[in-house]
């Protein structure tokens, strides 16, 4: 059987004012007395009960000035004040603690209720603090003993001395029972900062999730205009929302399970979905050794990752969304246009046209776009196609197909619906838990907030299938024909001249090493020449001089068999005629014959030795090319008899 779900993209209900980090003034008055009755006795004490390491235990206080660090020492938990403000405002987070500066705050508790108090453990009377009761709540309380935040009664409740909140190395508050079980956790109550480990996640039994909200303004914590977090109507894309809009859409999830992003030198981040019957969640971590590096929303709407330059004493921003142009805002060009990122310009989808010229060529693209050609009327399948759109973030409002569909079934599924007016189709890798291997969407309305990725984004992308009018699918292939042309024309021609332009090069600079060669050769051969061919004991000059091997080819007609005149067990011998107009007879060693070259050099030594005039008497030799090449003079058709005998 098959299920269709709606996906239509709105903030989840539950973040109508920041449920995550609301302070819950429920808490009962049991709970209050025992925070109460923990700091009369604290306070009572000689010396005040002060954390000790990275833990906190029930009957401690955090008292400002104080910090509780982690045992790896990278983030530490105690009060900071975030700007200049007079009368100064306090609160109670956790930043980097290896950060110089102005603490880097990745998690605030009392966001909406600073202190304004300046008192210290050394002050006489009460002061702000922040406690661990026997509930194993987490509880800060003012001057005036009244409660300001609460971490809220652990779901699984448990009552003991026992319990203690621990600061891990990975900058997670955990308040943990006394066997170990995790019964609350910061990353559980994110604020605007996701650091590795955290995870963005989502139940698909209450459709309710983390939600990231930035601060009001960069010296102020309190919850601002613009959260992130997963679409509580699709589960497979993210939103930042600019109060209850939509302001910025990831690329819906095609299933891969893992992507990872070059950012820079030493920094690489691993992003992993995962998919189970309970919720969906994403998380990323960073390799090792590099720098601190972190996902933040900043208070005036840019979903940033940034990392620690060690070198500048600063954090440098990697990449950002939506980013400067405005292209990449949710919707910005309207109705079935798209923003091409690398060119941050609005386009139309192909069969598209703009809806009004004019505004489209002010920068004005509400509108959007409109086709060029209607389709025909339902039912005329033969009038209308689908034109693929690859390496595209598809878009928003869709419909997610049921059912394990293949990309067939897909595309018949909305070629079958006459209000489908595009679809797209993922192989899911058997990356989900639930048993689901492929995703179908279809789309019924208009096509809003699309793009064509590039850059670090381009593994999200995915093929588009539009529906079109044929007349617009071919108009679409011509110029696509055209267009080709525009590109690959230029293309082949620079290939072209490039390619002349280095053949001449080469052969003027062969032809060059070729003189050189020729010049040297006017050098007597000599027994160095030799040994470089492993002939070691040779010492003495063998006044042999030797020819150009470009000279014997052209004697020879290229070595042409109807000069050959005869051939041995080491190679051929050919007539020739040197440019001079001398015949000479020219024997020329196989080149895969090692007894063949001990044979070439033992011949040229002693025939060269052996100069007498009744012995045939060798001219030169050539060792070009890896070329062994003997050349004596030529013999006329006649016997050694008639010039040892002749009167």
């Amino acid at each position: 059987s098959s299920t269709t779900h709606v996906f239509a993209t709105g903030r989840p209900s539950h973040c109508s004012l920041h449920a995550p980090w609301s302070i819950d003034m429920d808490l009962s008055r049991s709970a209050t007395c025992t925070v109460a009755a923990v700091a009369v006795v604290c306070l009572m004490l000689p010396r005040p009960c002060a954390p000790a390491g990275d833990q906190l235990a029930v009957g401690e206080l955090l008292l400002l000035g104080k910090s509780v660090v982690s045992d790896g020492g990278a983030f530490a938990l105690g009060f900071f004040v975030p700007d200049d403000a007079t009368p100064a405002r306090q609160y109670l987070g956790i930043w980097y603690n290896n950060i110089p500066g102005r603490p880097t705050v990745v998690w605030v508790a009392n966001r909406e209720t600073p202190l304004f108090a300046n008192r210290t453990s050394s002050s006489s009377g009460p002061a702000p603090a922040l406690a661990l009761a026997n509930d194993s709540t987490l509880v800060l309380s003012g001057a005036d003993g009244g409660v300001l935040w609460t971490s809220g009664v652990p779901s699984v409740g448990t009552s003991s001395s026992s319990s203690s909140a621990v600061l891990r190395n990975d900058g997670n508050l955990v308040v943990r029972s006394p066997n170990g079980t995790a019964l609350w956790q910061s990353f559980d109550h994110p604020t605007d900062t996701l650091i590795p480990g955290m995870k963005v996640r989502m139940s698909h039994r209450t459709l309710r999730g983390d939600i990231f909200v930035s601060w009001k303004s960069p010296g102020d914590p309190a919850p601002g205009s613009f959260s992130y977090g997963v679409d509580p109507g699709t589960y497979i894309q993210l939103l930042l929302w600019n109060g209850t809009r939509p302001y910025w859409r990831s690329p819906v999830w095609t299933g891969i399970a893992v992507t990872t992003n070059y950012i820079g030198a030493g920094t690489v981040i691993y992003t992993a979905v995962v998919d189970t019957t309970e919720e969906i969640s994403t998380a990323f971590t960073v390799s090792d050794g590099a720098s601190p590096t972190r996902y933040v929303i900043t208070s005036s709407g840019e979903f940033q990752v940034v990392s620690w330059n060690g070198t500048a004493s600063a954090w440098a921003t990697l990449d950002s969304w939506p980013g400067s142009s405005g292209c990449s805002r949710y919707g910005y060009c309207g109705a079935y246009g798209y923003c091409d990122v690398m060119a941050a310009a609005c386009r139309c989808l192909d069969g598209f046209e703009p809806a009004n010229a004019a505004e489209w060529s002010d920068g004005r693209f509400e509108q959007g776009c409109r086709r060029k050609e209607a389709l025909p009327p339902c039912g005329v399948l033969d009038g209308e196609g689908f034109l693929p759109m690859p390496s595209m973030k598809v878009p928003d409002k869709f419909l997610l197909e049921g059912g394990n569909r293949s990309a067939e079934e897909c595309a018949a599924r909305c070629a079958a619906n006459c209000s489908c007016v595009a679809y797209a189709y993922a192989d899911l890798q058997s990356s989900s838990a639930k048993g689901e291997v492929s995703r179908c969407l279809v789309w019924v309305g208009d096509l809003v907030d699309t793009q064509m990725i590039g850059g670090r984004m381009a593994v999200n992308g995915e093929t588009l299938y539009l529906r079109v009018a044929v007349a617009a699918a071919a108009s679409r292939g011509r110029n696509a024909s055209k267009n080709a042309l525009k590109i690959v024309l230029p293309v082949v021609a620079s290939v072209l001249m490039l390619t002349c332009i280095f053949c001449l090069w080469f052969c003027r600079l062969k032809d060059k090493g070729r003189r050189t060669n020729s010049t040297e050769s006017q050098n007597k051969l000599t027994a160095s020449n030799w040994n470089e061919m492993g002939q070691g004991d040779h010492t003495e000059d063998l006044e042999l001089p030797c020819i150009r091997f470009a000279d014997i080819v052209t004697a020879t007609r290229n070595f042409s068999e109807t000069c050959m005149i005869g051939r041995g067990g080491f190679g051929k011998v050919y007539k020739g005629t040197l440019d001079r107009g001398q015949v000479v007879a020219i024997k020329r060693l196989s080149k895969n014959s090692d007894q063949g070259a001990e044979e070439f050099k033992n011949e040229a030594i002693l025939i060269s030795k052996l100069q007498h005039r009744n012995l045939v008497r060798l001219l030169g030799c050539c060792t070009e090319a890896a070329e062994k090449l003997l050349i004596y003079e030529y013999l006329p058709n006649k016997g050694l008899d008639t010039i040892l005998f002749v009167q």
